[in-house]
């Protein structure tokens, strides 16, 4: 049994892993897309480095565009198998798949070209995706085949998102239980529940982006927020550009803005603007999974039946308006995306606004380091935005409490469930390379054995377990 790196291998992005049982049956763990910039990013995008036909089955974890987002181009080169997640995932990737390809057909005003020459996949491959996907509930055992059993259990990174855990029996005295974390979330969240306990594992495959950080507290993360909005919009009469990812970062921003407006603390005139459809259609999903929501928020629903609205909210979707709102000068507050500045609406206001010293920009997430969010956090003088150079004269600030990550101490906690003995070798993946040796020395110290940081494109062997047999009873 081979367990292969395909993405996510000393790197953040393109999340694949693959697993190829004894009986030469494969099961590739989620199907993400690279992001980055740069011709490199669109040929590792291009070419899976293995034949998407030889896959039987898809297991994802969650629908972050860098753990679903190749699932159409996969199933358009030949995979026919189905596809498992949970039922939020499904409803998150229609929109998520949908919004990526709208993205690369725009780019070129054709239906079947993109930013490098072909898309990599167009709506109607989005749509035949699809079909192929079968919905799995939390703590609900689902057998592949004979051989194969896995269970998704929760994992608080954003909705619907779930570590998976496989137990693959070769006859009745070997097994092997693998568990892939998928991306963690923290403990201390403000929506959704925090990861939960999950069975013992043989194989873990954890991820890492935060490994070698610790997130500051969520206590006064919105009289911190709070600050930022006064001081832009009422001192310097500036504009707060929050660029998140549609899908968990900006709901968790417009219900702190949401508590701040409702408890009188944002004047009433100034406004806070959601530019991206994606992130509207999102937010709807989101109400509607109350089961989801943690204690805290399943009490304060009971004070405030739409925790993501409130009179200065307007959510923007159609194009006109967004284009209104770039060429406003009026002070306000807008959350848009793409959380790494790599493409969507954000780069609009970016353009118009990152070269005046009254407006802030405010970055609450991981940005891969050659994205225009990651060339800005590393204090850029100037950068390219549309072909045109843009001083960077705005102020530029960074809360990692909205991080859906989990720091160290996340991750510790979250593994604290397991037994190391029985651990037989654990897999860092989706992490800066400094990021996961850190990890892996700090790890150490706790005791963890057998930590392998893998090469990408690189296989494993990994062995059954013998079960112990139960002890006889004396006579």
């Amino acid at each position: 049994m081979d367990l292969s790196f395909y993405g996510a291998a000393k790197s953040v992005t393109g999340s694949k892993h693959l697993l190829t049982l004894n009986n030469q049956e494969r099961i590739l763990l989620d199907c993400g897309m690279f992001q980055g910039s740069g011709d490199k990013v669109h040929e590792l995008n291009e070419d899976f480095g293995f034949e998407p036909e030889s896959i039987n089955y898809l297991l994802l974890s969650h629908a972050h565009i860098d753990h679903s987002g190749l699932i159409p181009r996969l199933v358009k080169m030949g995979f026919k198998g189905k596809i498992f997640c949970t039922p939020p995932t499904l409803e998150l990737c229609r929109l998520i798949l949908m919004d990526s390809a709208g993205i690369q057909q725009a780019e070129r005003g054709h239906e079947d070209v993109g930013v490098y020459g072909t898309a990599l996949y167009t709506k109607k491959d989005v749509e035949a995706c699809l079909q192929q996907f079968e919905t799995v509930p939390y703590n609900q055992p689902y057998r592949l085949n004979k051989e194969v059993e896995f269970l998704f259990t929760d994992v608080g990174h954003i909705l619907g998102s779930a570590a998976v855990h496989l137990t693959i029996t070769e006859n009745e005295e070997k097994s092997l239980r693998l568990s892939f974390t998928g991306d963690i979330g923290r403990h201390e969240n403000r929506i959704l529940r925090a990861p939960q306990p999950f069975p013992q594992a043989d194989i873990l495959i954890c991820e890492s982006t935060y490994g070698n950080s610790f997130h500051a507290s969520i206590e006064n993360t919105e009289e911190r927020l709070l600050d930022i909005v006064l001081d832009t919009c009422m001192k310097k009469k500036g504009r707060l550009l929050i660029p998140a990812f549609s899908i968990g970062r900006t709901q968790e921003l417009v219900y702190s803005l949401n508590v701040l407006a409702e408890e009188g603390k944002i004047p009433k005139h100034i406004r806070v603007y959601v530019d991206s459809p994606l992130s509207v259609y999102a937010t709807d999903i989101m109400r509607e999974h109350e089961e989801c929501f943690n204690k805290q928020m399943q009490e304060y629903l009971k004070f405030d039946d739409d925790p993501f609205g409130f009179p200065q909210l307007h959510f923007i979707t159609e194009t006109d308006d967004s284009k209104l709102l770039v060429a406003s000068d009026d002070p306000c507050v807008i959350i848009s995306a793409s959380g790494m500045m790599q493409g969507g609406r954000i780069q609009h206001h970016l353009f118009n606004n990152l070269s005046h010293e009254k407006n802030t920009l405010l970055i609450t997430g991981y940005c891969e380091p050659s994205t225009l969010g990651g060339r800005l956090l590393a204090g850029a003088k100037s950068v390219n935005i549309f072909g045109e150079k843009v001083e960077v004269k705005a102020e530029i600030l960074r809360m990692n409490e909205y991080s859906a990550h989990a720091d160290y101490e996340d991750i510790v906690r979250f593994l604290h469930c397991q037994d190391k003995d029985q651990i037989q070798k654990i897999f860092l993946v989706h992490g800066e390379e400094e990021s996961m040796k850190k990890l892996k020395r700090d790890m150490e110290e706790l005791g963890y054995k057998n930590i392998q940081i893998p090469d990408f494109r690189l296989s494993y062997e990994l062995r059954h377990i013998k079960k112990q047999q139960p002890e006889k009873k004396a006579n």
